[in-house]
C-alpha cells in the first residue's frame, strides 16, 4: 500500500493512494486515526485498511496538503556516513560502525512545507535519504529477521546547517535547526519495493540541476543490518523512524565552491518507487513562528 497523511480543508486523515486518487481510510475505518501511529502498531488494523480500498470516500491526490506521517515519532534516529563516496568527499575515514545521531521533533516538517534557512547561517545543505518506519518493535533484533520489523519506507531530506554541525564533534546543533528535516509525503509498505528497499535510484535536485544521484544498493549498512545494530542499544517501538544516510553530492563538498540552498529555490528529493519530497526554501525572518503549547 501507499499511504499519505494530510489535510483536506481543515481535517487531517490517513489516505491510501492509488494513482492520482486517494481513499480516506480514517473515514472508512475511524480506529485508524489521524496519522500512521495506530497502523504501525496493529497488523489487524492494517488488514482492515487494505479491506477499505475502493470502499471509502475518495479525493484527488492534488487536493491533499501533506502532514508528517507520524505527528511525533518516539525516536528519529539518523545514520551518517553510509555511502562510501560520501564519506570520501567529506574527508572521513570509512568507519566500522555507523555514525548515529538523533533529530528532535522541532527539526522535522512535512513534505511541501518550507525548509527554513536560519538567520545565523547561510550554509544550509541538503541530504537525500531513505527513511524507514518501524512496525513491530523489539530489542536485540536479529539481522535475518529485521525486515519483518519494517512498517514502511518514505523519503527524508536531512537538511544540515554545516558550520553549526562542525562546531562540535557531536553533530546535534547542525542537524536540529527548526524546520530543516522534511519527511514524506508517501509511505510505502515493504511489498511495494525490492527487499530492504535496495536497488532504488535516489536523487536530489533543484529544478534541472541534479545535485545527488545514486542508488540505495550503495549503502554500507542496509536496512536489516541497521535495525540489528540500533536495537542492540535501544528498544525500537512502532512508529520510530530511522534515516539511512545520504549519497555523495552534498553541497558542502561541491567544487570549486560549496553549493548551499538559497531562499526561493525548491529542493526535491526523489526515491524510485516511493516518491518525491519537495521543499521550498525560505529565510527564517519570513517563516511563521512555531507556537509552543
Amino acid at each position: 500500500m501507499r499511504f499519505l497523511v494530510g489535510t483536506v480543508g481543515d481535517v487531517q486523515s490517513v489516505f491510501a493512494v492509488e494513482g492520482d486518487q486517494a481513499t480516506n481510510l480514517t473515514f472508512a475505518v475511524p480506529e485508524i486515526g489521524r496519522d500512521l501511529s495506530a497502523l504501525t502498531a496493529s497488523p489487524e488494523l492494517l488488514d482492515r485498511a487494505k479491506g477499505a480500498l475502493g470502499k471509502g470516500e475518495t479525493v484527488a491526490l492534488s487536493d491533499i496538503v501533506p502532514a508528517l506521517p507520524i505527528g511525533v515519532p518516539g525516536k528519529f534516529i539518523c545514520l551518517g556516513l553510509n555511502y562510501v563516496e560520501h564519506i570520501k568527499e567529506g574527508g572521513y575515514d570509512i568507519p566500522d560502525y555507523p555514525a548515529l545521531f538523533m533529530r528532535g521533533h522541532n527539526s522535522l516538517m512535512a513534505a511541501g512545507a518550507p525548509m527554513v534557512r536560519p538567520a545565523c547561517s547561510e550554509k544550509l545543505d541538503y541530504e537525500a535519504e531513505l527513511c524507514l518506519i518501524i512496525g513491530k518493535g523489539g530489542r536485540h533484533i536479529p539481522e535475518d529477521g529485521a525486515l519483518d520489523h519494517v512498517f514502511g519506507y518514505t523519503v527524508f531530506n536531512d537538511g544540515s546547517v554545516r558550520d553549526y554541525q562542525r562546531k562540535t564533534h557531536q553533530w546535534t546543533p547542525g542537524k536540529n535547526f527548526d524546520d530543516t528535516g522534511a519527511v514524506g509525503p508517501i509511505v510505502v509498505t515493504p511489498d511495494e519495493v525490492p527487499e530492504g528497499a535496495s536497488g532504488l535510484k535516489i536523487e536530489s535536485r533543484v529544478g534541472d540541476e541534479i545535485l545527488q544521484s545514486s542508488n540505495t544498493s550503495n549503502m554500507i549498512w542496509g536496512v536489516a543490518r541497521t535495525i540489528a545494530i540500533i536495537s542492540e542499544y535501544t528498544t525500537l517501538h512502532p512508529g520510530d523512524h530511522i534515516a539511512l544516510g545520504t549519497p555523495p553530492g552534498v553541497g558542502h563538498a561541491k567544487k570549486p565552491d560549496p553549493r548551499w540552498l538559497r531562499p526561493g529555490e525548491t529542493i526535491e528529493i526523489e526515491i524510485e518507487g516511493i516518491g518525491i519530497c519537495a521543499s521550498p526554501v525560505i529565510d527564517e525572518d519570513t517563516a511563521a513562528t512555531r507556537t509552543v503549547a
